[in-house]
C-alpha cells in the first residue's frame, strides 16, 4: 500500500518545495544539460543545508524556505497544476492571488520541518535526462534515521531552469497537493476565493 507524503513526511520531517501541465504558451527552449541542472539543484541544497545549520528560530526558517520555493521553483506551474482544470475558471486576479496564497502555504507547511533536519544534511547524488526534462538524485540523511532518496524534476520550459516537482521515495510532491487542495476546493464547494482564503492560514 502508497504510503500517503504528508504522513511520510511527518515521520522524515522533510520539506519540500514542487511537474508542469503547461498552462501557459511554451517559450523558446533553453540549452538544459545535466551540468546545469545539476548546479540548479546543487544552488537549492547549499542553500537548504546553510538554513539548517543557521540555528535560526522557525519563523525565521519558514521565511528562508519561502525565499528558496521562490527563487528556485517554477511556483506559478507547480500553483496551476495542483489546481488543474479549475484554473481555467479562475480570474487573472483570483489567479495571482491563489500563487502567492499557494507560495506561502507550501512554505509553512513544509518549512516547519526544518527543525526535524537540524544535524543533518542532503547530497546531490546523479543526474540524468528524462524525456523533456531532467531528474537530480539525492540523498537525504537525518539523525537517526536511515538515509532516503529524494529526485528534484528540474526543466527549462517556461524560460528559465527551474524545479518543478520533487519525489520522496517515489512519491511526487506536486500531484500529493493536487490532492489536498482538491479536497480544500471541495470543502469551498468550488469557490476559488475560499480556497485562497483557506491557503493563506493553513500549512
Amino acid at each position: 500500500m502508497t504510503t500517503p507524503i504528508s504522513s511520510k513526511l511527518s515521520r522524515r520531517g522533510l520539506l519540500s518545495s514542487a511537474a508542469a501541465l503547461a498552462l501557459v504558451a511554451p517559450l523558446p527552449v533553453l540549452a538544459l544539460t545535466d551540468a546545469s541542472a545539476r548546479r540548479l539543484v546543487d544552488g537549492i541544497v547549499g542553500e537548504i543545508n546553510r538554513v539548517i545549520a543557521s540555528g535560526a528560530s522557525l519563523a525565521s526558517m519558514i521565511n528562508s524556505f519561502e525565499k528558496i520555493f521562490a527563487k528556485y521553483a517554477d511556483v506559478p506551474i507547480i500553483a496551476q497544476s495542483v489546481l488543474g482544470a479549475d484554473a481555467r475558471r479562475a480570474s487573472p486576479a483570483q489567479m495571482q492571488a491563489y500563487i502567492s496564497a499557494f507560495r506561502g502555504y507550501i512554505a509553512r507547511k513544509y518549512g516547519k520541518r526544518f527543525q526535524e533536519f537540524i544535524g543533518g544534511r542532503i547530497e546531490v547524488r546523479s543526474v540524468r535526462e528524462v524525456k523533456s526534462w531532467h531528474e537530480v538524485i539525492s540523498t537525504a540523511y537525518l539523525k537517526g534515521q536511515s538515509p532516503f532518496e529524494l529526485k528534484f524534476l528540474v526543466s527549462d520550459r517556461s524560460g528559465k531552469e527551474l524545479f518543478f516537482d520533487m519525489v520522496i521515495e517515489g512519491i511526487s510532491m506536486r500531484l500529493s497537493e493536487k490532492t489536498e487542495i482538491g479536497a480544500m476546493l471541495d470543502r469551498n464547494r468550488g469557490s476559488i476565493d475560499g480556497l485562497i482564503a483557506d491557503l493563506r492560514t493553513a500549512g
